[in-house]
Order: structure tokens, then C-alpha cells, then sequence
């Protein structure tokens, strides 16, 4: 007789568990960003195995408002003054977003063989969320489009610290907050409701991204009126990692053997091709003195906002200047990636 299914507090509850362990596993042993790496290894073996993992839910998400309330209170007047100065940079976002496109849709049609509408969204460097939405709108493979993101995002996290420290010298050790006990109350109670206030009004107002966005836009004028001075707590950025750690590895539970070595295999070498692109971009940029290596690295990984919004923080990188390139691929994606896909319907099958 077949084992019920366990409840969803019980799998939710032993998600807790396997990333608590990954997490101290990682501590233990010196490995770094243990509350990153930590539970997103775990819960990923733990998902490969046939574990019954869950992820947390809307905590999750309420977990990302810290990151927007991070970048919002990076966002300053001298971060405003420098708007100019990225815009060279920040122009090469759209070409980018061509190339990816023009490689990464034959790349997934011809090479791997996926209908038109899964191709065209699996290719698209844009949020894990938005592109399934799209994509099944557009007639394309919901799970094939939600393991092929997960994967890029899975790679890029993995890959890029071990760039970051062997090609650029960074030690990830950059601090990521002042401790709670250090901050003002007053500052604490701000960025509390600037998470809360900018994630339900972003979402009120149908804000994409509203978790990250809708904080970073509240704290960004808390930030430039002068009331907030310093980003969310060390503890809350770890709960935030944490939580990140877990939502990637849980997106591959339930994985079979025909999905792995298809949609996850297609996903983890397009990872090689975007690599390569990024590359290219971003020693262009650096090249011309645009930025410098590790921002310009961090600017163009098309990995999750999230995510990247972690490794600038622990890289010491200039969040400013990454996190506005991230938000102009984001934009464009989500705002051109449906249009292109009607133009295409329209040109019919030549097209």
C-alpha cells in the first residue's frame, strides 16, 4: 500500500531541517556564503533524491523585501549624480538582450528541440515567474520553461562567486550589514514599513517584481529625504540569503530522469552560451573604463535580481551601479518579450 503524502506543514517543516543543516554543514566547514550555498545545496540534493521538500510560501517572498529595502537605501544623491556616467553602460543592456535572443531561440529550437514558445521564453534572460507566465500564455512548456530558468539561475549563483574570487580577487567577506543591535529603532521601524508598504502597494498596483521593487522604491526616498542611512541588518540580509538558498533548490523537486537530461541538461549548457556572451560585454565595458571588473561582471550575469543583489552585497560591489542594469534587463524583458513573441505569432511560422 502506497505511503500517503506527507502534509504540507510536515514538508515545509523538513525543508526547514535539510537547509538548517546545509547551512551549518557549510559554517562548519569554512565554505563560503554558508547561508546561500548552504541551504540551496541541501534542499537540491535533497530534491534530486526524492525528498517530499516544500518551499516556504509568501515568506519567501516577504524574504526578498529585504533585499529592495537593501537597494533602496543604496540609492543616495551621489548614486542620482553618477545616472549620467552609467548611461554608456547602461545603453549596452538592450544590444545585449538582442544577442542573447538571436543565440539563445535557435539555440533551444534547433539544438534542443523545443515548440517555438518555449525556445523564445527559455531564452530570454528575464525573472523565473514572468517568462512561465508568458511562456504559457503563449502556448509553451510550463515545466520545461520553469526548469530551464532554475537552472540558469542555479549555475550563475554557483558559478559566479568562484569568478568573482579566482579571475577578480574578491573575497566575498565585504560586510553585509551592521548588526541589529547597532541600528536605530527608528530606522528599523522605517525599513520595516518600506518592506511592507512598497511589496502590498506594488502589488496593488500590479508592480512587476513588486517584492524587490516596491520596497527599493519606498526606502530610496526614505533614503534621499535623509531618514534612512544604512542598509537592512546582517541578520535580515542572512535570512534573506537564506531563504533565496532554498527557493532555488526547491524548484527541482519531483525532477524526473527524461526532465534531467533534457530541460535541466538544455538549461546548464545555454548557461555556457550566456557566460560566454557576458563575458564579452563585460570586459567591453571594462575595457572602456565604463566600470570597473567586478561591477561590470555583476551588472551583466544574467542571473536572478535577487541573487545578484547578494553577491554585489558580499563582493563589496557598487550596488547602484548593478543594480540598474539588472533593472533595465528586467524592464525590457518583461515589457518586450511579450510584444516580440506577438510580432513573431503574427509573421506566421517563416517569421
Amino acid at each position: 500500500m502506497p505511503r500517503p503524502p506527507l502534509p504540507p506543514f510536515a514538508r515545509i517543516a523538513l525543508t526547514a531541517v535539510v537547509a538548517g543543516i546545509g547551512t551549518l554543514a557549510f559554517h562548519a566547514t569554512g565554505l563560503p556564503l554558508p547561508f546561500l550555498f548552504g541551504p540551496m545545496c541541501a534542499c537540491l540534493l535533497s530534491a534530486l533524491i526524492g525528498l517530499p521538500l516544500q518551499g516556504f510560501g509568501q515568506v519567501s517572498v516577504a524574504g526578498r523585501t529585504i533585499l529592495g529595502v537593501a537597494v533602496g537605501a543604496s540609492i543616495t544623491p551621489a548614486v542620482l549624480a553618477r545616472l549620467p556616467e552609467m548611461a554608456v553602460s547602461i545603453a549596452l543592456v538592450p544590444i545585449f538582450i538582442a544577442v542573447i535572443g538571436a543565440v539563445g531561440v535557435p539555440f533551444f529550437r534547433r539544438v534542443w528541440g523545443f515548440d517555438g514558445a518555449t525556445a523564445y521564453y527559455a531564452a530570454m534572460p528575464g525573472g523565473l515567474q514572468d517568462m512561465v507566465i508568458f511562456g504559457i500564455e503563449a502556448g509553451g512548456d510550463a515545466r520545461a520553461l520553469s526548469l530551464i530558468h532554475a537552472t540558469r539561475v542555479l549555475f550563475i549563483v554557483t558559478l559566479a562567486p568562484v569568478l568573482l574570487t579566482q579571475l577578480y580577487g574578491s573575497s566575498l567577506s565585504n560586510p553585509i550589514g551592521a548588526p541589529v543591535a547597532a541600528l536605530p529603532l527608528v530606522e528599523l521601524a522605517l525599513m520595516a514599513a518600506a518592506a511592507w508598504i512598497g511589496w502590498k502597494g506594488g502589488e496593488r498596483i500590479g508592480l512587476f517584481g513588486a517584492s524587490i521593487l516596491g520596497p527599493m522604491i519606498v526606502t530610496a526616498a526614505l533614503a534621499l529625504s535623509g531618514l534612512v542611512h544604512s542598509r537592512p541588518p546582517a541578520e535580515a540580509i542572512l535570512v534573506a540569503q537564506f531563504l533565496i538558498g532554498c527557493g532555488i533548490g526547491v524548484h527541482f523537486v519531483g525532477v524526473t530522469m527524461r526532465e534531467l537530461g533534457r530541460d535541466v541538461a538544455a538549461g546548464a549548457a545555454y548557461v555556457v552560451v550566456l557566460a560566454a556572451l557576458a563575458a564579452m560585454v563585460s570586459s567591453l565595458v571594462t575595457w572602456l573604463d565604463l566600470a570597473e571588473g567586478v561591477d561590470a561582471f555583476l551588472a551583466f550575469a544574467p542571473g536572478g535580481q535577487a541573487e545578484m543583489t547578494v553577491l554585489a552585497i558580499v563582493a563589496g560591489a557598487d550596488l547602484g551601479y548593478v543594480i540598474a542594469h539588472h533593472l533595465t534587463r528586467i524592464v525590457l524583458v518583461i515589457t518586450g518579450a511579450p510584444v516580440i513573441a506577438g510580432i513573431k505569432r503574427r509573421a506566421g511560422p517563416r517569421g
